[in-house]
């Protein structure tokens, strides 16, 4: 098999969630300009659905915290396509809010939207494509929040340090026939960037502190799902790829005036 044709996905099935708007609509569009059929699921319909190379995703309305949606939404995706090759496990995210003042409601609600519902959703992907003779591959978005502090989303860190834990576990339990990984992004430019950055002289600033000069593209995400979804990646399980443009400068070279 040529580089070329592993990175096709014609005719095979992926899930969304999340995949509205942000890193999950460049995911999205990165499975679309590979010959994919893409769902995305979100609790309302987008003014306009992610496309590529001229085809476009369908939208499911689903509430991924919600036991009885996701059953809604995988029936549907049964019925239709009567499979799924790849979950792109996105939905997520966390307003600022200190640790020491948010309400134990909020924590709660974060740990439910990134870690429980996450694994709700994987747990019913899981249960159809062990039915699927060629398996499939469930791909959980993590953060590097989950990796380093993460002051004002302390919740969604942890929520996302659990997610890589979970990874693990899912991939020795639901072996061989499927395959689950986590991609953890960095800091990356969506359209909601703003109310973390301000601005985009804020943009830019947060940007010169990575060593790549720039935030991520949500579709630089995107093509690196379809990498460890792909058979390329047929021997990644259990892992997390890293994607965060060389890290953060460590703060004792700007205390010390050092330049690499």
């Amino acid at each position: 098999m040529s580089m070329e044709s592993a990175l096709r996905f014609d005719e095979r099935v992926v899930l969304v969630t999340g995949g509205t708007r942000g890193i999950g609509a460049g995911i999205a569009g990165s499975f679309l300009a590979a010959g994919a059929h893409v769902i995305v699921c979100g609790r309302k319909a987008p003014e306009a659905l992610p496309g590529a190379g001229g085809r476009e995703a369908e939208f499911i309305a689903a509430d991924v915290r919600d036991g009885d949606s996701l059953a809604a939404l995988f029936d549907e995706i049964e019925t239709r396509y009567g499979r799924l090759d790849v979950l792109i496990n996105n939905a997520g995210g966390s307003p600022m809010a200190s640790a020491a003042d948010a309400s134990p409601r909020f924590h709660e609600a974060i740990l439910r939207l990134n870690l429980i519902a996450p694994l709700h959703v994987a747990q019913c992907a899981n249960r159809l494509m062990q039915k699927q003779s060629t398996g499939g591959a469930i791909v959980f978005v993590g953060s590097i929040s989950a990796l380093r502090a993460s002051p004002g989303t302390a919740a969604y860190g942890a929520a996302k340090a659990g997610v890589l834990s979970l990874v693990q576990s899912l991939a020795v339990e639901w072996a061989p026939k499927v395959r689950v990984v986590a991609v953890s992004p960095g800091l990356v430019r969506t359209e909601q960037s703003h109310l973390h950055y301000g601005d985009e002289a804020g943009v830019e600033a947060v940007g010169a502190t990575i060593p790549a000069g720039r935030l991520a593209e949500p579709e630089e995400i995107g093509n690196a799902c379809l990498f460890v979804a792909s058979p390329l990646a047929g021997y990644a399980s259990g892992c997390n790829l890293l994607l965060h443009g060389g890290g953060e400068r460590p703060a004792f070279l700007d205390a010390l005036g050092d330049t690499p």
